[in-house]
């Protein structure tokens, strides 16, 4: 405090990482309230931790008035951008969701259901809804307790007439690994011993063409293993699509690590619209949650 109150105008007094405190992750209200001392003014610019009510990002807020708290212009670049994709999209909305599993997506899933276009799935992911669909899809990664839930989030797309592509090809390898043998195939007539580890080429031909006719992106996760070379193609030709889209006027929003990993790596940030910097934050609220560290700011 004592330092606090010797800053001079266009100083910055900064802090240790708050992490290192135990109150900070249990939101503890007295560690907040001693931290909230230092300062006449709060502003919040860490999306990348708004899903967490920790202490220096949400408990903090109650200790300033309502006219003395802000947010930063990331956050407010954040929340405006990711609001252009789910409150007034122009259309049509196009959401590519990829990763390894289907239940780190189920609510998003759901939530684009209602209101995507088109879905694009690749990824680890797509492996679970080619089996629900009674795909042969060898050793390839599969939830087999989410074989359910695929088959009725299927249905309900067909019920919304929101179109769900899956890679009708797959680029297969016989071990996960970057010298593994590989090749490609149906995505449905992968045998035992063998796993899909990337899109093939008539999966991203089909890809490229439902992005590059969309009015709104979103890309949330990798098509293969894309940390690996001979794996990383199918990736790579969704992020030239998506640059292409909104070279054409398209508005694109990426968000997750993996695909903003994908988009940096190729150097194509700053041709899509808008590069999320929260992975987690932007997963839920893109679900529809009211995420602590926003909803602090704008509370009473």
């Amino acid at each position: 405090i004592a330092l606090a109150k010797k800053t001079k105008p266009g100083e910055v007094l900064l802090l240790e990482n708050t992490r290192f405190y135990p109150g900070e992750t249990k939101g503890d209200k007295a560690f907040a309230k001693s931290i909230a001392k230092l300062g006449d003014m709060y502003i919040n610019d860490a999306f990348g931790t708004a899903h967490r009510a920790h202490a220096s990002t949400t408990t903090i807020a109650q200790f300033f008035k309502k006219s003395e708290r802000g947010f930063g212009l990331l956050m407010q670049a954040e929340i405006e951008n990711a609001s252009k994709v789910i409150n007034d999209p122009e259309r049509p909305l196009t959401a590519i969701i990829g990763g390894a599993k289907v239940s780190d997506k189920i609510l998003l899933l759901e939530k684009l259901i209602d209101f995507a276009d088109n879905i694009v799935i690749g990824g680890g992911m797509a492996y679970t809804f080619l089996k629900a669909q009674g795909g042969k899809v060898g050793n390839s990664l599969v939830e087999d307790d989410k074989l359910k839930l695929a088959s009725k989030l299927l249905a309900k797309a067909k019920k919304e007439n929101t179109k769900i592509y899956l890679p009708k090809d797959s680029v297969i390898a016989d071990q996960f690994s970057e010298k593994a043998k590989k090749e490609t195939k149906y995505s449905k007539r992968i045998r035992k011993g063998w796993m899909g580890l990337d899109v093939g080429p008539i999966a991203r031909k089909e890809f490229a063409k439902v992005i590059e006719s969309s009015s709104t992106i979103l890309w949330n996760g990798p098509m293969g293993v894309f940390e690996m070379k001979p794996f990383a193609n199918g990736t790579k030709a969704i992020a030239k699509s998506v640059a292409k889209a909104t070279s054409k006027g398209a508005f694109s929003l990426v968000g997750g690590g993996d695909s903003v990993a994908a988009v940096n790596q190729m150097g194509l940030s700053d041709e899509v619209s808008y590069v999320s910097t929260g992975g987690g934050a932007m997963l839920e609220f893109l679900e529809g949650k009211e995420l602590p560290g926003i909803g602090a700011i704008n509370g009473k």
